[in-house]
């Protein structure tokens, strides 16, 4: 069975980190399942609104929205207990990552595509 991943923020816009991380999860084999509010599908794939609407675990959640929104997801990433959130560049702030060690969440401030073995470019 292939790790659940869940791309916070994915997003139809291939030129966007959020569609990119997607594609390059599912090309490592990942089952990638895109959370977007405020898209219907993204690749083919339907979206959920939030990570707490995924039937089932999630293993890993990737998360590529704004530091703001991010701190207001800590809340939904802790409920599900999601063992491994990785805070990807431009969604990081001091803010998220002193609440989410607060809260003892398994956060990883880094580039979660480069985590996995890819180029983000390359896609």
């Amino acid at each position: 069975m292939s790790k659940v991943v869940a791309v916070v923020g994915a997003s139809s816009n291939r030129s966007k980190f959020g569609n990119k991380a997607l594609r390059a999860f599912q090309a490592e084999g990942y089952t990638a399942i895109p959370i977007n509010p405020n898209e219907r599908e993204v690749e083919g794939i339907p979206t959920y609104a939030s990570v707490l609407d995924v039937p089932g675990a999630i293993d890993m959640a990737t998360v590529y929205v704004q530091p703001d929104v991010a701190l207001r997801l800590l809340d939904e990433f802790e409920r599900k207990q999601i063992p491994e959130i990785w805070i990807n560049p431009g969604a990081e702030s001091d803010e998220l990552l002193a609440d989410a060690r607060r809260r003892k969440l398994n956060v990883i401030a880094a580039c979660s595509i480069v985590g996995i073995g890819r180029s983000p470019y390359a896609f």
